[in-house]
């Protein structure tokens, strides 16, 4: 069974079975998840482990047919001492052998992925649209500048300039924007050693100078975090854009004199996302006690010009999510009214 060890490496859940589903090999998730041992479950009847094994069955006839060359079904997977979990369940015969590989992917963990897929495609659409467009939109833009300055220069009429200074400060604007629409991807990516509290009680000083009163920032910090290769300062960005929009969410609450934000820091471990396992990441929350994400915008909360605050930019949080997945990581949200909590996950060494 040598030759199945590899399968350790997976964060699927995988057994390798014979046709009468008697079990030859089980990865080290498979152990986790069902709670009880690898040499207990090796041996056994493997059909006894799903609430209805006569599925199982079937798969392994039709594998052993060559009916298909894989086989999908969703089912439930018994655990001990635990609620049972829904699976997707993959069944594939080997071509060197009679032996038959039952992968299986928590439901939890697909609806992960596929949202993960997503959000990364999402990024990488917005990231080549913001680019395009920002060009498109900066070329006119300094023409219609300095048409407005020559403009200006032939006027005799004091009246007259204050509409061409409308016009040189809209563009001004505008160029702005664009500027900011464009900064994660002009600025080099600078690496070096980032300790995440120092991180944390930067975001923490400039939040408390903006917001003397009325908010309280609370340090929830597991001091043992060590320290990983990333921009200091791109993080430092993207906690502070996040901190910021909780602030401003928090306006009423502070103005009472009750606004908090939580900093809470933890190291998970044996974490998928992004379809790959990390033995450790950094999961740092930043946590409000806010009216939370209006339901309008939740699903588009990291599309870039979507905000949920009159006079936004909506760039904020977009930004947040570039430079997190610069780094390999992602950013999920979940919100209820009273309390919004944005995870920040990033891989450690």
């Amino acid at each position: 069974m040598e030759r199945f060890h590899s399968f350790d490496l997976l964060a699927t859940l995988v057994a390798v079975v014979t046709a009468d589903a008697s079990v030859q090999f089980s990865n080290a998730a498979l152990e986790d998840a069902l709670g009880i041992s690898r040499r207990t479950i090796i041996g056994s009847n493997f059909a006894d482990v799903f609430t209805e094994p006569a599925q199982l069955h079937s798969a392994l006839e039709g594998a052993l047919d060559n009916a298909f060359a894989a086989l999908r079904y969703d089912a439930w997977l018994k655990r001990a001492g635990l609620e049972s979990m829904p699976v997707h369940v993959i069944v594939t015969r080997t071509e060197a052998s009679n032996d038959i590989i039952v992968e299986m992917v928590p439901q939890e963990q697909q609806t992960r992925q596929d949202r993960e897929e997503r959000l990364a495609e999402q990024a990488q659409t917005n990231k080549e649209l913001i680019r395009n467009l920002a060009h498109e939109i900066k070329n006119p833009l300094g023409g219609i500048r300095g048409a407005a300055q020559l403009l200006e220069m032939e006027m005799e009429s004091p009246e007259l300039t204050e509409y061409t200074q409308v016009i040189i400060h809209e563009a001004d604007r505008l160029q702005s924007l664009v500027d900011r629409l464009l900064a994660p991807h002009r600025r080099p990516h600078l690496v070096g050693d980032v300790n995440i509290h120092e991180v944390c009680e930067r975001v923490r000083s400039l939040i408390l100078a903006e917001f003397p009163k009325g908010l309280r920032v609370v340090r929830d910090y597991d001091t043992s975090i060590p320290e990983f290769r990333g921009d200091r300062e791109q993080l430092i960005q993207t906690v502070l854009n996040i901190a910021h929009n909780a602030c401003q969410a928090l306006a009423e609450r502070i103005a009472a004199g009750d606004g908090c934000v939580t900093f809470k820091t933890r190291v998970t471990r044996q974490i998928t996302f992004g379809k790959q396992r990390y033995r450790l990441a950094l999961e740092l929350h930043v946590i409000d006690n806010g009216p939370g994400v209006p339901d309008s915008i939740r699903d588009r909360i990291f599309y870039p010009l979507v905000s949920g605050r009159e006079g936004g930019s909506g760039l904020g949080l977009t930004l947040a999510q570039t430079f997190v997945q610069q780094h390999h990581g992602l950013i999920e949200v979940d919100s209820v009214p009273g309390r919004t909590d944005f995870k920040i996950l990033i891989p450690l060494p």
